[in-house]
């Protein structure tokens, strides 16, 4: 019986299978194996269990549990054609997220595209079984769909011939009406996004819908695989995170710093994780961090530690930041602008030659120059000793990381557009010098780490970093030792974050 899908098909299809685009990734088996064994084993030998994939793509999270209960009802069910059609009849169901996806799936689990057809190994009256398929349309509100906030453009809205990416589970107010039934465990990989029709490649996330519509339908067990950035929050998942990171009954996550161990040849910034939500069970989660070459470590902690609003990624984090927070000092995000410092957005360009009285713009990749009466914000720090630092930094999914871009002494007669954030200002030169080698730390660096998720670096990354004694510089062996950093949080710090070579002038 184990070898019954083996023999029919080629198992390892669906691992080799090119993924669609990015908000279309497909779930190599082993993951949805990985993610099957977190599930009380005993569901696999309940012939009442009912699952449900709200975001069926290949069919392989149906596929891999139809193995478990072919194997595990074999005593309940004895004869083997009873026993399939069972499972695929009462106890197995999904939801299609395009109409091809809904082709793909029915023939990884049923063996052919229609399983009312003749080489379908569980018979059905209709040519969907159950993986559904219904083409939604979006509900507009103003220029943006009312359930998911797709724009009201191309490729969202145009005729039924197309597709349009209205997922029918999110689509509704009332999911459970969908089956008429309820599910003991949901189970998926949802899109992680649509375009929001910004600058280049803009997009919102939209699988924290799928999570959350997926817990209206109240089962006992819920797991999805997504994106790690819920994690910090923005774009549209602020709420999403508050909600996540209070519900205790999150009691297992497994975090992949580089989604490519999970997706091989697929970037996903922030990296990619999957949790176990159990309906009937609160506590403390167990945290899985899969770092760096093979390295990972676990914990059972709470989500969000007492006295904090964020989620900490690296376990072995936890410790030497509860050292850091009991010198009770000052934050660095105080030392820190918010966005467009002087008013000017990224795309806004100076002059490309000094005149009299000129200030120097530092834009992305370049100096020009503009006037005093061109800024409309903190006009009175372009005569003052500070640093700028790149707002936005790709880090990559590759350890050790920079995490941040070089900082630049600016100096006095300088401003800068929305590429930069401001820090300070300082009382002197070398006292900003004294901050940058502070900045160069791997210390300072692995404390932005712990909150720092996507390549965004506002001034929130740097509530962690405490304030020093700026009248002198700093080095990491300093540190160390004013906090106690022991051989191994050193040793973790050092694989996590890569020396930054020293500024050693004016920038």
């Amino acid at each position: 019986m184990n070898d019954f899908y083996k023999n029919t098909y080629n198992p390892d299809v669906l691992s080799c299978l090119a993924n669609l685009s990015n908000d279309e990734v497909f779930t190599p088996p082993d993951i949805v194996n990985k993610m099957l064994d977190m599930l009380p084993q005993e569901f696999f030998t309940d012939k009442n269990t009912t699952f449900l994939d709200p975001a069926a793509k290949s069919g392989v999270f149906l596929r891999e549990i139809a193995k478990r209960l072919l194997v595990g009802l074999e005593n309940e069910i004895p004869d083997l054609q009873e026993r399939i059609n069972h499972i695929f009849h009462k106890q197995l169901f999904g939801i299609a997220i395009t109409e091809i996806t809904s082709l793909l799936s029915r023939r990884s689990l049923y063996c052919s595209k229609h399983p009312n057809g003749n080489y379908s190994i569980a018979k059905f009256d209709n040519a969907e079984g159950n993986i559904r398929f219904r083409k939604i349309k979006h509900f507009w509100r103003g220029e943006k769909c009312t359930f998911c906030g797709a724009p009201q453009k191309i490729p969202y809205n145009r005729d039924d011939s197309m597709e349009v990416y209205a997922y029918e589970f999110i689509h509704t107010i009332k999911p459970e009406e969908i089956f008429k039934m309820k599910f003991d465990v949901i189970i998926g990989n949802p899109p992680y996004q649509l375009s929001d029709g910004g600058n280049q490649a803009s997009a919102k996330p939209i699988y924290q819908y799928f999570v959350q519509q997926a817990k209206k339908l109240n089962p006992r067990y819920l797991t999805m695989i997504i994106p790690s950035r819920w994690f910090a929050g923005g774009k549209g998942l602020d709420a999403f995170r508050f909600e996540m990171i209070a519900d205790t009954r999150i009691r297992y996550l497994d975090d992949f710093y580089n989604a490519a161990d999970c997706f091989p040849g697929v970037e996903i910034k922030g990296g990619i994780c999957y949790f176990l939500w159990d309906r009937n069970n609160r506590g403390d989660c167990t945290v899985t961090s899969h770092g760096s070459e093979g390295r990972s470590s676990i914990m059972t902690r709470p989500l969000v530690e007492k006295n904090s609003d964020v989620f900490i990624r690296q376990n072995e984090g936890i410790a030497l930041l509860k050292k850091v927070v009991t010198f009770g000092e000052p934050t660095f995000d105080s030392l820190v602008s918010s966005r467009k410092p002087f008013g000017f957005p990224t795309n806004y360009s100076g002059k490309s030659k000094t005149g009299k009285n000129a200030i120097k713009l530092y834009e992305r990749g370049k100096i020009t120059y503009i006037s005093t009466t061109d800024i409309d914000r903190n006009l009175n720090w372009v005569n003052t000793h500070k640093i700028f630092i790149s707002k936005a930094y790709n880090a990559g999914d590759n350890y050790p990381h920079q995490i941040i871009n070089k900082p630049i002494y600016a100096g006095e007669n300088t401003a800068c557009t929305e590429t930069y954030l401001v820090m300070g200002p300082f009382e002197t030169k070398a006292m900003a010098y004294n901050v940058i080698s502070y900045i160069e730390t791997r210390f300072f660096r692995f404390l932005v780490f712990l909150r720092k998720i996507s390549q965004d670096a506002t001034s929130k990354v740097y509530s962690f970093v405490p304030v020093q004694d700026f009248s002198e510089p700093w080095t990491d062996e300093k540190l160390y030792a004013k906090y106690g950093i022991n051989e191994e949080e050193i040793a973790f710090i050092e694989s996590m974050i890569r020396p930054m070579e020293l500024s050693g002038g004016d920038n």
